[in-house]
């Protein structure tokens, strides 16, 4: 018998376990029975061929509809071609060399599973010599006679070069069969109040199901494992930080903060009044702040964190704005001070009667600009500090820092967040708020960051323009290719500006990747000057540049000096010049959901309609393409904020994605499983209430550890 700590060596023998640990990186019982299925197939009912992903290893159930058999140019032999169909797509699956018995067993009308690397092959999608179990095959070795796929519900699990999904299946069949009922981690009361199986039932369900009420009842009982291993962990950082206090920070009447909205220029929106208010009475308190703002791409977030900051000033403390980038703390830094004006001189010629300072503080400040910035937020005279992760440097200390505000925290390692939330003083936490403009769904700021109140904008200040979006196939259609630097041009010649996007700045090592690599920016640059955009100003932009070079660049750019900017992402937050119209995107399918939409976020700041075109080799019909039809439909942040959720791994909330470590979520759904996240948190709660170490609760403890290992355990405790 076998337990779930034991190895895979002794279960299936080494041959098997070193393949399912080289490509899976599974190693124990508990690691393989937690490879559930990427999905179920009937019997009769083919797979969705639309939506595959070049470059990923697929297992699809399908029906051969021809093949063709054709001689090789380069070589003797011959290739055959086998046409596979779902019944309203097809994929080509193509064997090399002389197989005449292939050409006997695969005729049209057969079923089975085929399993490859998606690749393209004149613009259309193909397995190249894949692995295959003909489902209706006859012979003693034919799938139909395998005790895996005797059911109906037939699981396809994510599989490897190597390894298709059926080998997996007979890997996990052979290890139920040895697996002992252990004692179960949830308690029996557990279960029993919320109608849960025993873990060995749900193990065997899910991997084995004889029908759809018995797969989802043990999808339930993983879910369950999984999202409360999550809120132990919560409930327990809950706990243990709950004695710390903050400064408190009230209103002043007659402050800077009620002389800024006096000479605002503009009337706040509904939103911006309200979530300032909820702000406000948050800093007022001694229990620390811990809000997240989240709003759409120009909703007004930087108004409001700044009257946040500026209300921590009037109580006489100081207030920090971290920024992911040099260029966006830079104009952070801008921004702040021409929203201040002569608020932001204190102790200058000019400068107002009630007045603080803003500093910025960068690795790349020359070593007089550096010294006096440390100097002025060690002795307070700066207010509002705005910085980098320069900010987090040992030698950088703060008079009295009450607030700190993370701009894109996303961005962020979860140290160098934590190192900065800990500069208040022992037992004293800063208030902390957090903006993003990918906005979270409230399962994602519920799980991840467990206390935090989330606050959103919705409503866009009046004057921003609309943008439009178009998808542009390259490789499908080249001539568009050529219509988008038209157009770019046709812009310049009204007088906006443009921004040029690309996935790679270019300088980097040469690759062994066969593939074309994502287009460069030093590499596209020289092809624009000499080519499409001859005689207009371009300008370069990347995260290598030097400080002041990066500062002169979006200085010249914002001041109309150059015509376009030819960037990688480091203008993806912030940047705001209003002249600009135009943003071109290359190799677009490089890029998430949410990024795109913040960078097409950075035209259509001004008065007049922004475009942005998304240029892209990826073929229709793959997943890539799909995402960004998603973002050409609709400029609804909160609506593509879901849909990037849903297509990217929901464990990476754990940090795996940091870590390089396999997730421990793997069935848990932030968007579709907010009630178990609910329910599970209330139970945590109320066990980590009655059991703060949980010794009472060893099953629990053990949950917790087995799915959230140290490293994840700091990174949920810290963020």
């Amino acid at each position: 018998m076998a337990v779930l700590a034991d190895r895979l060596t002794d279960v299936v023998g080494a041959r098997t376990a070193n393949a399912l640990a080289s490509a899976l990186d599974l190693h124990t019982v508990g690691d393989l029975l937690r490879h559930y299925p990427r999905r179920y197939a009937q019997r009769g009912e083919l797979t969705d061929i639309a939506g595959l992903e070049i470059g990923e290893h697929v297992t699809v159930l399908a029906r051969i509809e021809s093949t063709t058999k054709k001689p090789m140019r380069t070589r003797k032999g011959s290739i055959l071609e086998v046409t596979i169909t779902d019944g309203s797509r097809r994929l080509t699956c193509a064997f090399f060399g002389n197989q005449t018995w292939r050409e006997r067993e695969l005729r049209p009308g057969r079923t089975g599973l085929f399993a490859g690397k998606v690749t393209a092959f004149r613009r259309s999608l193909q397995l190249a010599n894949p692995e295959y179990e003909l489902i209706d095959s006859d012979s003693d070795d034919g799938l139909s006679t395998v005790d895996d796929f005797l059911s109906r519900i037939i699981p396809v699990y994510p599989a490897a070069q190597g390894l298709p999904s059926w080998r997996i299946s007979k890997a996990v069949h052979q290890t139920l069969e040895m697996l002992d009922a252990e004692p179960d981690p949830l308690p029996e009361w557990l279960r029993r109040e919320h109608g849960l199986p025993t873990l060995f039932e749900a193990l065997h369900a899910i991997h084995r199901p004889r029908s759809d009420a018995e797969l989802r009842s043990a999808r339930m009982r993983l879910k369950w494992d999984e999202a409360l291993a999550v809120q132990l962990v919560l409930a327990q950082r809950r706990r243990s930080t709950g004695g710390r206090t903050a400064p408190a920070c009230p209103p002043k009447s007659g402050g800077i903060a009620e002389a800024f909205d006096e000479r605002l220029p503009f009337r706040l929106t509904e939103g911006q009044r309200e979530v300032g208010e909820a702000i406000s009475a948050d800093l007022a308190g001694e229990h620390p702040m811990n809000r997240l703002l989240q709003g759409e791409v120009g909703s007004g977030k930087t108004v409001v964190a700044l009257r946040a900051m500026l209300q921590v000033v009037d109580a006489g403390r100081q207030a920090a704005l971290l920024a992911p980038t040099e260029v966006l703390a830079a104009q952070h830094a801008r921004s702040l001070r021409e929203l201040l004006g002569d608020l932001a001189r204190a102790g200058e010629l000019g400068g107002a009667e009630r007045a603080t300072r803003v500093t910025l503080l960068t690795g790349s400040l020359p070593a007089r600009q550096r010294k006096q910035a440390l100097l002025d937020a060690a002795s307070g005279a700066a207010g509002i500090v705005v910085g980098t992760h320069a900010l987090l440097g040992e030698h950088v200390s703060f008079a009295d820092l009450a607030l700190v505000v993370i701009d894109e925290q996303h961005r962020f390692g979860v140290e160098q967040r934590d190192a900065l939330r800990s500069r208040a003083g022992e037992d004293i936490s800063p208030h902390v708020l957090v903006m993003t403009a990918t906005p979270i769904p409230r399962t994602v700021a519920m799980t991840v960051y467990g206390d935090l109140e989330t606050s959103s904008l919705r409503q866009l200040p009046s004057g921003r323009s609309p943008i439009s979006t178009t998808v542009v196939p390259a490789a499908e259609k080249p001539a568009w290719l050529e219509r988008v630097w038209q157009r770019l041009r046709e812009e310049v010649a009204e007088g906006h500006q443009a921004y040029v996007v690309c996935p790679r700045i270019g300088d980097e090592p040469p690759s062994e990747k066969t593939e074309r690599p994502p287009v460069a920016v030093l590499d596209l640059v020289p092809e624009l000057e000499n080519g499409p955009l001859a005689g207009l100003r371009i300008g370069v932009l990347h995260g290598r540049l030097p400080g002041d070079e990066k500062d002169a660049v979006m200085r010249a750019f914002a001041a109309g000096e150059l015509d376009v900017l030819v960037a990688t992402t480091v203008i993806e937050v912030g940047v705001n010049v209003p002249n600009a119209t135009v943003m071109v995107i290359m190799d677009a399918d490089r890029f998430g959901v949410s990024q795109l939409h913040q960078l097409r976020g950075r035209v259509g700041r001004g008065n007049v309609p922004g475009l942005c075109l998304l240029v892209t080799e990826a073929l229709e019909g793959t997943s890539a393409r799909a995402r960004l039809a998603a973002v050409e439909s609709t400029t609804d942040g909160f609506e593509l904020s879901k849909l990037d959720l849903e297509l990217r791994r929901e464990g990476d909330i754990l940090g795996a994605a940091q870590s390089g470590k396999r997730s421990g979520l793997k069935l848990l759904s932030l968007l579709r499983d907010e009630e178990i996240i609910a329910r599970s948190r209330r139970v945590a709660q109320r066990v980590v209430a009655a059991d703060p170490e949980l010794t009472e609760h060893p099953g629990l403890a053990a949950l917790a550890a087995d799915m959230i290992d140290d490293e994840r355990a700091e990174y949920l405790e810290k963020t």
